[in-house]
């Protein structure tokens, strides 16, 4: 249906090329339609920059979607535009008012090198995310978001001795599964990063109901799992990506030296081939937790 944005939002140019509509906060208030409020929890380096992977994909819904942009206390933001941070990103306690977030997205960090207790804003994301396993309908983790609610679920990552880059095949284990995003069987999706989840600890993590396993890769691992109660869902890819950011990427790589070009993807003729994958993951995702919200209203009405 639409975003809501605010006029001087420095993507609308760029949404409206893309088809996405949106409208101010001004005329969403003077409409009869609820609109999902999905928090976005973003973590990403040059994260103004970023934006926009997670607009577009959300911007496709038939829903209404107003995305509530949220920084951290403990959070230094060093890579980024400092006036776009105090201009559009609130605190939690403030994305939580009048109403609580009916969802919330996490991004990926450039922290995978760390145990997760040396992050610097560890703990107020810990915080963060036991108030949003209580009062958001479903919490959508990506790449190290993944990483850190598994590791919370009792499964710690490890490190690679290479970065694992490229667009790489899975398969559903749950086909036609409703949070994950994919019809068929097999299907395609961006990795960028330096860490992974030992198979056997997650298929002990799954015989003690603490995950359920969605989707693994020979290369990959298992790279999709939800939590037992369907509350977090866990993507340890970037499906958000289109096929210029993961070509920026790997732009950045070859200036540091110290990464191969990524495995599957053509950067003579870059194509986001994942593209299904991204789109029906979002939308499977929303319409989840409008259904849950929805069903939770009704259920306090009686």
């Amino acid at each position: 249906m639409a975003l809501i944005l605010p006029r001087s939002y420095h993507k609308i140019a760029a949404l409206e090329r893309n088809r996405i509509s949106w409208i101010e906060p001004s005329l969403a208030e003077r409409q009869d339609i609820r609109p999902l409020r999905i928090g976005i929890l973003n973590i990403m380096p040059l994260g103004k920059q970023y934006e926009f992977n997670l607009l577009h994909p959300l911007g496709l819904s038939p829903l209404q979607i107003e995305p509530i942009w949220i920084r951290l206390k403990s959070h230094k933001y060093k890579t980024w535009d400092l006036k776009h941070l105090d201009a559009l990103y609130v605190g939690w306690d403030e994305a939580m008012s009048p109403t609580p977030l009916d969802g919330l997205i996490v991004t990926g960090a450039p922290v995978e090198h760390l145990p997760f207790e040396e992050v610097n804003y560890w703990t107020e994301f810990v915080e963060l995310i036991e108030e949003a396993k209580i009062h958001c309908a479903s919490t959508l983790g990506l790449c190290w978001a993944g990483f850190a609610l598994a590791y919370l679920a009792g499964v710690d990552k490890y490190s690679f001795k290479q970065k694992l880059f490229g667009v790489y095949p899975m398969r559903s284990l749950v086909p036609g599964h409703a949070l994950m995003g994919t019809q068929d069987d097999k299907f395609y999706c961006p990795q960028s990063r330096y860490a992974g989840l030992s198979d056997s600890a997650m298929e002990a993590a799954q015989r003690k109901d603490k995950l359920r396993l969605l989707a693994y890769g020979e290369k990959v691992g298992y790279t999709i799992f939800e939590s037992s109660d369907q509350r977090q869902l866990m993507h340890l890819g970037h499906p958000e990506y289109n096929a210029g950011r993961l070509l920026a990427e790997m732009e950045r790589d070859k200036a540091r030296g110290d990464v191969p070009p990524p495995e599957n993807f053509d950067s003579d003729n870059p194509q986001t081939s994942w593209r299904s994958h991204r789109n029906l993951l979002f939308q499977q995702w929303l319409w989840f937790c409008y259904q849950r919200v929805s069903f939770l209203n009704n259920e306090n009405a009686i």
